[in-house]
Protein backbone atom coordinates (compact mmCIF):
# COMPACT_ATOMS: atom_id res chain seq x y z
CA UNK A 1 0.00 0.00 0.00
CA UNK A 2 1.22 3.50 -0.81
CA UNK A 3 1.07 6.03 2.02
CA UNK A 4 2.02 9.70 2.25
CA UNK A 5 3.91 10.64 5.42
CA UNK A 6 6.04 13.48 6.76
CA UNK A 7 9.71 13.27 5.80
CA UNK A 8 10.43 13.48 9.55
CA UNK A 9 8.66 10.11 9.96
CA UNK A 10 10.89 8.32 7.44
CA UNK A 11 12.97 5.52 8.93
CA UNK A 12 15.70 3.16 7.78
CA UNK A 13 13.96 0.10 6.32
CA UNK A 14 11.17 2.05 4.62
CA UNK A 15 10.74 1.82 0.85
CA UNK A 16 10.70 5.30 -0.66
CA UNK A 17 8.25 5.32 -3.57
CA UNK A 18 8.68 9.02 -4.31
CA UNK A 19 9.23 12.33 -2.58
CA UNK A 20 6.18 14.54 -2.29
CA UNK A 21 7.40 17.38 -4.44
CA UNK A 22 7.91 18.42 -8.03
CA UNK A 23 9.77 15.70 -9.88
CA UNK A 24 12.97 17.61 -10.72
CA UNK A 25 13.53 19.37 -7.40
CA UNK A 26 15.76 16.89 -5.61
CA UNK A 27 18.55 14.40 -6.41
CA UNK A 28 16.34 11.37 -5.69
CA UNK A 29 13.67 12.07 -8.29
CA UNK A 30 14.67 9.37 -10.78
CA UNK A 31 14.48 6.35 -8.51
CA UNK A 32 12.43 4.47 -5.93
CA UNK A 33 14.54 2.63 -3.38
CA UNK A 34 14.74 1.15 0.09
CA UNK A 35 16.29 3.43 2.72
CA UNK A 36 19.14 1.31 4.04
CA UNK A 37 21.30 3.72 6.01
CA UNK A 38 21.08 6.92 8.05
CA UNK A 39 23.20 8.81 5.52
CA UNK A 40 20.52 8.43 2.83
CA UNK A 41 17.86 9.38 5.38
CA UNK A 42 19.71 12.56 6.30
CA UNK A 43 20.11 13.55 2.63
CA UNK A 44 16.38 13.14 2.04
CA UNK A 45 15.54 15.26 5.06
CA UNK A 46 18.05 17.90 3.96
CA UNK A 47 16.45 18.12 0.50
CA UNK A 48 13.82 20.56 1.74
CA UNK A 49 10.91 18.32 0.75
CA UNK A 50 8.31 17.98 3.50
CA UNK A 51 6.47 14.78 2.53
CA UNK A 52 7.19 11.40 0.98
CA UNK A 53 5.32 8.38 -0.35
CA UNK A 54 6.32 5.00 1.07
CA UNK A 55 5.33 1.53 -0.16
CA UNK A 56 4.41 -0.49 2.92
CA UNK A 57 4.43 -3.73 0.90
CA UNK A 58 8.15 -3.34 0.22
CA UNK A 59 9.37 -1.84 3.50
CA UNK A 60 8.38 -1.08 7.06
CA UNK A 61 5.23 0.89 7.89
CA UNK A 62 4.48 3.70 10.34
CA UNK A 63 1.30 4.73 12.15
CA UNK A 64 -0.73 7.54 10.62
CA UNK A 65 -0.16 9.09 7.24
CA UNK A 66 -2.49 9.50 4.28
CA UNK A 67 -3.47 6.56 2.09
CA UNK A 68 -3.48 6.72 -1.70
CA UNK A 69 -7.29 6.73 -1.71
CA UNK A 70 -7.49 9.60 0.77
CA UNK A 71 -4.93 11.59 -1.19
CA UNK A 72 -6.87 10.99 -4.41
CA UNK A 73 -9.98 12.46 -2.78
CA UNK A 74 -7.99 15.58 -1.80
CA UNK A 75 -6.74 15.96 -5.38
CA UNK A 76 -10.20 15.61 -6.91
CA UNK A 77 -11.50 18.32 -4.58
CA UNK A 78 -8.63 20.61 -5.60
CA UNK A 79 -9.33 20.08 -9.29
CA UNK A 80 -13.06 20.63 -8.77
CA UNK A 81 -12.25 23.99 -7.18
CA UNK A 82 -10.26 24.88 -10.30
CA UNK A 83 -13.21 24.06 -12.53
CA UNK A 84 -15.72 26.29 -10.77
CA UNK A 85 -14.17 29.65 -11.67
CA UNK A 86 -15.37 31.58 -14.71
CA UNK A 87 -13.42 31.03 -17.93
CA UNK A 88 -12.13 33.59 -20.46
CA UNK A 89 -13.97 34.41 -23.71
CA UNK A 90 -14.97 31.80 -26.29
CA UNK A 91 -12.18 30.48 -28.46
CA UNK A 92 -11.73 29.06 -31.93
CA UNK A 93 -12.33 25.30 -32.35
CA UNK A 94 -9.32 23.01 -32.17
CA UNK A 95 -10.03 21.62 -35.65
CA UNK A 96 -9.80 25.10 -37.14
CA UNK A 97 -6.56 25.94 -35.30
CA UNK A 98 -4.46 22.77 -35.79
CA UNK A 99 -2.93 23.63 -39.18
CA UNK A 100 -2.06 27.21 -38.23
CA UNK A 101 -0.67 26.16 -34.85
CA UNK A 102 1.55 23.56 -36.55
CA UNK A 103 3.11 26.32 -38.65
CA UNK A 104 3.73 28.41 -35.54
CA UNK A 105 5.30 25.40 -33.77
CA UNK A 106 7.67 24.71 -36.65
CA UNK A 107 8.90 28.29 -36.83
CA UNK A 108 9.22 28.63 -33.06
CA UNK A 109 11.22 25.41 -32.68
CA UNK A 110 13.60 26.49 -35.46
CA UNK A 111 14.10 29.95 -33.96
CA UNK A 112 14.66 28.66 -30.42
CA UNK A 113 17.05 25.99 -31.72
CA UNK A 114 19.08 28.67 -33.47
CA UNK A 115 19.29 30.82 -30.31
CA UNK A 116 20.38 27.84 -28.18
CA UNK A 117 23.02 26.76 -30.69
CA UNK A 118 24.46 30.27 -30.90
CA UNK A 119 24.53 30.50 -27.10
CA UNK A 120 26.41 27.18 -26.90
CA UNK A 121 29.01 28.65 -29.24
CA UNK A 122 29.44 31.64 -26.94
CA UNK A 123 27.59 34.18 -29.05
CA UNK A 124 25.56 36.93 -27.37
CA UNK A 125 21.83 36.26 -27.10
CA UNK A 126 19.68 38.61 -29.16
CA UNK A 127 16.35 38.17 -27.38
CA UNK A 128 14.55 40.57 -29.73
CA UNK A 129 14.93 38.08 -32.59
CA UNK A 130 12.43 35.81 -30.80
CA UNK A 131 9.79 38.51 -30.31
CA UNK A 132 8.02 37.92 -33.67
CA UNK A 133 7.58 34.23 -32.93
CA UNK A 134 6.44 35.07 -29.39
CA UNK A 135 3.74 37.25 -30.96
CA UNK A 136 2.69 34.36 -33.21
CA UNK A 137 2.47 32.05 -30.19
CA UNK A 138 0.34 34.61 -28.34
CA UNK A 139 -2.00 34.90 -31.35
CA UNK A 140 -2.40 31.11 -31.60
CA UNK A 141 -3.09 30.79 -27.88
CA UNK A 142 -5.67 33.57 -28.13
CA UNK A 143 -7.47 31.59 -30.82
CA UNK A 144 -7.33 28.33 -28.81
CA UNK A 145 -5.09 27.92 -25.73
CA UNK A 146 -4.83 24.13 -25.89
CA UNK A 147 -3.90 23.31 -29.46
CA UNK A 148 -0.32 24.55 -29.69
CA UNK A 149 0.86 22.96 -26.44
CA UNK A 150 -0.92 19.69 -27.30
CA UNK A 151 0.74 19.61 -30.73
CA UNK A 152 4.11 20.07 -29.05
CA UNK A 153 3.68 16.70 -27.33
CA UNK A 154 4.08 15.21 -30.85
CA UNK A 155 7.82 15.62 -30.50
CA UNK A 156 10.97 13.67 -31.10
CA UNK A 157 13.28 13.21 -28.11
CA UNK A 158 16.19 14.80 -29.94
CA UNK A 159 14.32 18.11 -30.17
CA UNK A 160 13.14 18.02 -26.55
CA UNK A 161 15.00 21.07 -25.23
CA UNK A 162 13.76 23.39 -27.97
CA UNK A 163 10.21 22.08 -28.00
CA UNK A 164 9.99 22.17 -24.22
CA UNK A 165 10.93 25.85 -24.37
CA UNK A 166 8.28 26.56 -27.00
CA UNK A 167 5.68 24.63 -25.04
CA UNK A 168 6.43 26.53 -21.83
CA UNK A 169 6.14 29.74 -23.84
CA UNK A 170 2.70 28.74 -25.10
CA UNK A 171 1.55 27.62 -21.66
CA UNK A 172 2.77 30.90 -20.12
CA UNK A 173 0.70 32.89 -22.62
CA UNK A 174 -2.41 30.79 -21.94
CA UNK A 175 -1.95 31.10 -18.20
CA UNK A 176 -1.42 34.84 -18.40
CA UNK A 177 -4.62 35.11 -20.44
CA UNK A 178 -6.49 33.07 -17.85
CA UNK A 179 -5.16 35.23 -15.01
CA UNK A 180 -6.42 38.33 -16.80
CA UNK A 181 -3.01 39.92 -17.36
CA UNK A 182 -2.74 42.74 -19.90
CA UNK A 183 -2.94 41.57 -23.51
CA UNK A 184 0.21 43.51 -24.35
CA UNK A 185 2.12 41.52 -21.73
CA UNK A 186 1.30 38.10 -23.22
CA UNK A 187 4.03 38.06 -25.91
CA UNK A 188 6.56 38.98 -23.20
CA UNK A 189 5.40 36.00 -21.17
CA UNK A 190 5.78 33.82 -24.24
CA UNK A 191 9.29 35.14 -24.80
CA UNK A 192 10.19 34.44 -21.17
CA UNK A 193 8.97 30.87 -21.60
CA UNK A 194 11.02 30.44 -24.77
CA UNK A 195 14.16 31.49 -22.86
CA UNK A 196 13.51 30.01 -19.41
CA UNK A 197 15.96 27.11 -19.89
CA UNK A 198 18.62 28.96 -21.87
CA UNK A 199 21.06 28.25 -19.03
CA UNK A 200 21.09 24.57 -20.01
CA UNK A 201 23.46 25.47 -22.83
CA UNK A 202 26.08 25.53 -20.06
CA UNK A 203 25.29 21.96 -18.89
CA UNK A 204 26.85 18.92 -20.51
CA UNK A 205 24.44 16.97 -22.73
CA UNK A 206 25.55 13.74 -21.06
CA UNK A 207 24.26 15.06 -17.75
CA UNK A 208 21.00 16.41 -19.18
CA UNK A 209 20.25 13.01 -20.73
CA UNK A 210 21.53 10.76 -17.95
CA UNK A 211 19.15 7.84 -17.38
CA UNK A 212 20.11 6.90 -13.83
CA UNK A 213 19.89 8.61 -10.49
CA UNK A 214 21.88 11.81 -10.21
CA UNK A 215 24.73 12.06 -7.75
CA UNK A 216 24.77 15.03 -5.37
CA UNK A 217 27.51 16.63 -7.44
CA UNK A 218 25.59 16.12 -10.70
CA UNK A 219 22.44 17.56 -9.21
CA UNK A 220 24.33 20.63 -8.00
CA UNK A 221 25.74 21.00 -11.51
CA UNK A 222 22.27 20.76 -13.06
CA UNK A 223 20.88 23.41 -10.73
CA UNK A 224 23.45 25.87 -11.99
CA UNK A 225 21.45 26.27 -15.22
CA UNK A 226 19.07 28.74 -13.54
CA UNK A 227 21.60 31.39 -12.42
CA UNK A 228 23.68 30.77 -15.56
CA UNK A 229 20.67 31.46 -17.76
CA UNK A 230 20.02 34.64 -15.79
CA UNK A 231 23.58 35.80 -16.43
CA UNK A 232 23.29 35.07 -20.15
CA UNK A 233 20.07 37.04 -20.41
CA UNK A 234 21.53 39.95 -18.46
CA UNK A 235 24.23 40.23 -21.14
CA UNK A 236 21.51 40.04 -23.80
CA UNK A 237 19.56 42.86 -22.12
CA UNK A 238 16.46 40.72 -21.69
CA UNK A 239 13.31 42.02 -20.02
CA UNK A 240 12.83 41.84 -16.27
CA UNK A 241 10.17 39.18 -16.81
CA UNK A 242 12.57 36.93 -18.76
CA UNK A 243 15.31 37.46 -16.17
CA UNK A 244 13.04 36.51 -13.25
CA UNK A 245 11.66 33.47 -15.05
CA UNK A 246 15.10 32.15 -16.06
CA UNK A 247 16.50 32.45 -12.53
CA UNK A 248 13.48 31.52 -10.43
CA UNK A 249 11.36 28.96 -12.31
CA UNK A 250 12.61 26.25 -9.92
CA UNK A 251 11.76 28.17 -6.74
CA UNK A 252 8.91 26.64 -4.73
CA UNK A 253 6.21 28.10 -2.50
CA UNK A 254 7.54 26.40 0.64
CA UNK A 255 11.11 27.62 0.07
CA UNK A 256 12.46 24.21 -0.97
CA UNK A 257 13.43 25.27 -4.50
CA UNK A 258 16.56 26.80 -5.99
CA UNK A 259 18.75 28.76 -6.54
CA UNK A 260 17.75 31.36 -3.91
CA UNK A 261 15.36 29.41 -1.64
CA UNK A 262 12.64 32.01 -2.14
CA UNK A 263 9.18 31.29 -0.75
CA UNK A 264 5.60 32.43 -1.25
CA UNK A 265 5.07 35.87 -2.75
CA UNK A 266 8.77 36.69 -2.57
CA UNK A 267 8.84 34.69 -5.83
CA UNK A 268 7.86 36.94 -8.73
CA UNK A 269 4.39 36.12 -10.17
CA UNK A 270 5.83 35.31 -13.60
CA UNK A 271 8.31 32.86 -12.08
CA UNK A 272 5.48 31.24 -10.11
CA UNK A 273 3.63 30.84 -13.40
CA UNK A 274 6.70 29.37 -15.10
CA UNK A 275 7.17 26.85 -12.27
CA UNK A 276 3.77 25.32 -13.03
CA UNK A 277 4.14 25.43 -16.82
CA UNK A 278 7.65 23.95 -16.71
CA UNK A 279 6.74 20.94 -14.57
CA UNK A 280 3.54 20.20 -16.50
CA UNK A 281 5.30 20.09 -19.85
CA UNK A 282 8.28 18.15 -18.47
CA UNK A 283 6.13 15.45 -16.91
CA UNK A 284 3.96 15.04 -20.03
CA UNK A 285 7.01 14.61 -22.32
CA UNK A 286 8.99 11.50 -23.21
CA UNK A 287 12.58 11.74 -22.03
CA UNK A 288 15.51 9.30 -22.26
CA UNK A 289 15.08 8.54 -18.54
CA UNK A 290 11.27 8.60 -18.17
CA UNK A 291 8.11 7.99 -20.13
CA UNK A 292 5.57 10.77 -20.47
CA UNK A 293 2.72 10.89 -18.01
CA UNK A 294 -0.77 11.26 -19.49
CA UNK A 295 -1.77 14.94 -19.15
CA UNK A 296 -4.68 14.32 -16.78
CA UNK A 297 -2.45 12.18 -14.53
CA UNK A 298 0.22 14.90 -14.51
CA UNK A 299 -2.37 17.45 -13.37
CA UNK A 300 -3.47 15.17 -10.55
CA UNK A 301 0.10 14.70 -9.37
CA UNK A 302 0.64 18.45 -9.53
CA UNK A 303 -2.55 19.03 -7.55
CA UNK A 304 -1.11 16.72 -4.90
CA UNK A 305 2.12 18.75 -4.87
CA UNK A 306 0.41 22.13 -5.05
CA UNK A 307 -0.21 22.36 -1.31
CA UNK A 308 3.47 23.13 -0.78
CA UNK A 309 5.01 23.63 -4.20
CA UNK A 310 2.92 26.12 -6.16
CA UNK A 311 0.88 29.28 -5.78
CA UNK A 312 -2.63 27.83 -5.40
CA UNK A 313 -4.37 30.55 -7.39
CA UNK A 314 -1.84 30.18 -10.22
CA UNK A 315 -2.24 26.41 -10.27
CA UNK A 316 -6.04 26.64 -10.35
CA UNK A 317 -5.82 29.10 -13.23
CA UNK A 318 -3.46 26.71 -15.03
CA UNK A 319 -5.99 23.88 -14.72
CA UNK A 320 -8.62 26.14 -16.24
CA UNK A 321 -6.19 26.90 -19.07
CA UNK A 322 -5.49 23.31 -20.13
CA UNK A 323 -8.66 21.68 -18.77
CA UNK A 324 -9.07 18.98 -16.14
CA UNK A 325 -8.88 16.56 -19.07
CA UNK A 326 -6.39 18.30 -21.40
CA UNK A 327 -6.58 17.97 -25.16
CA UNK A 328 -5.27 14.56 -26.22
CA UNK A 329 -6.35 12.78 -23.01
CA UNK A 330 -7.77 9.26 -23.35
CA UNK A 331 -10.96 8.98 -21.27
CA UNK A 332 -13.42 6.24 -20.33
CA UNK A 333 -17.06 7.26 -20.66
CA UNK A 334 -20.03 6.15 -18.59
CA UNK A 335 -21.65 4.93 -21.81
CA UNK A 336 -18.98 2.23 -22.17
CA UNK A 337 -16.74 3.84 -24.77
CA UNK A 338 -13.24 5.22 -24.93
CA UNK A 339 -12.60 8.61 -26.49
CA UNK A 340 -9.91 11.24 -26.83
CA UNK A 341 -10.48 14.83 -25.72
CA UNK A 342 -10.38 17.12 -28.75
CA UNK A 343 -11.49 20.43 -27.22
CA UNK A 344 -12.60 22.09 -24.00
CA UNK A 345 -15.91 23.57 -22.97
CA UNK A 346 -14.42 26.50 -21.07
CA UNK A 347 -17.48 27.00 -18.86
CA UNK A 348 -17.71 23.28 -18.02
CA UNK A 349 -14.25 21.71 -17.77
CA UNK A 350 -15.60 18.33 -16.66
CA UNK A 351 -17.53 17.97 -19.93
CA UNK A 352 -15.15 18.53 -22.88
CA UNK A 353 -15.71 17.56 -26.51
CA UNK A 354 -14.59 13.97 -27.07
CA UNK A 355 -13.87 11.91 -30.19
CA UNK A 356 -15.36 8.49 -29.39
CA UNK A 357 -13.67 5.58 -31.20
CA UNK A 358 -13.62 2.38 -29.06
CA UNK A 359 -16.37 0.17 -27.57
CA UNK A 360 -15.08 -1.32 -24.32
CA UNK A 361 -17.54 -4.23 -24.09
CA UNK A 362 -16.88 -5.30 -27.69
CA UNK A 363 -13.14 -4.77 -27.40
CA UNK A 364 -12.74 -3.10 -30.77
CA UNK A 365 -12.93 0.23 -32.54
CA UNK A 366 -16.13 1.79 -33.81
CA UNK A 367 -16.78 4.56 -36.35
CA UNK A 368 -15.44 7.84 -34.97
CA UNK A 369 -18.01 10.24 -33.55
CA UNK A 370 -17.56 13.67 -31.93
CA UNK A 371 -19.54 13.97 -28.70
CA UNK A 372 -20.01 17.23 -26.79
CA UNK A 373 -20.40 15.97 -23.23
CA UNK A 374 -21.91 19.28 -22.11
CA UNK A 375 -24.88 18.60 -24.40
CA UNK A 376 -24.90 14.80 -24.71
CA UNK A 377 -25.29 13.92 -21.03
CA UNK A 378 -22.55 11.26 -21.07
CA UNK A 379 -19.87 11.47 -18.37
CA UNK A 380 -16.16 10.84 -17.98
CA UNK A 381 -15.50 8.10 -15.44
CA UNK A 382 -11.69 8.24 -15.58
CA UNK A 383 -8.66 9.13 -17.64
CA UNK A 384 -6.88 6.10 -19.08
CA UNK A 385 -3.35 5.10 -20.07
CA UNK A 386 -3.19 4.52 -23.86
CA UNK A 387 -0.44 1.90 -23.38
CA UNK A 388 -2.74 -0.25 -21.25
CA UNK A 389 -5.28 -0.34 -24.09
CA UNK A 390 -2.66 -0.79 -26.80
CA UNK A 391 -3.61 2.50 -28.45
CA UNK A 392 -0.59 3.87 -30.30
CA UNK A 393 -2.28 6.48 -32.51
CA UNK A 394 -3.95 8.69 -29.91
CA UNK A 395 -2.28 11.86 -31.18
CA UNK A 396 -3.34 11.02 -34.74
CA UNK A 397 -6.93 10.58 -33.60
CA UNK A 398 -7.22 14.10 -32.21
CA UNK A 399 -4.77 16.05 -34.39
CA UNK A 400 -4.81 14.29 -37.76
CA UNK A 401 -0.98 14.01 -37.72
CA UNK A 402 0.43 10.48 -37.81
CA UNK A 403 4.09 11.23 -36.93
CA UNK A 404 6.17 13.62 -34.82
CA UNK A 405 5.83 17.08 -36.32
CA UNK A 406 9.31 18.38 -35.62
Amino acid sequence: MLKRISVNDLRVGMYLHELGGAWLDHPFWRASFKIEDTQSLQKIRASGICEAWIDTAMGIDVAGGVTEQEAAAEVELDLQLSATTAAPPQRRSSEAEVAKAAEVCARAVAEVGSIFQEARMGKAIQTDTLLPVANQIAASVERNPGVLSALLRLRRQDTYTYMHSVSVGALMVGLGRQLGLEAGLLPELGLAGLLHDIGKVGVELELLNKKGRLTDEEFDRLREHAPYGHRLLLKGKASEIALNVARHHHERADGSGYPDRLAGESIDLHARMAAVCDVYDATTSNRPYKDAWPPAYALRKMAEWSRSQYDTSVFHAFVRTVGIYPMGTLVRLKSGYLGVVVDQNENALLTPRVKVFFAIAKGHRVPVKIVDLAEDGDEILSHEDPAVWGIEDLHTLWSGHDRPLF
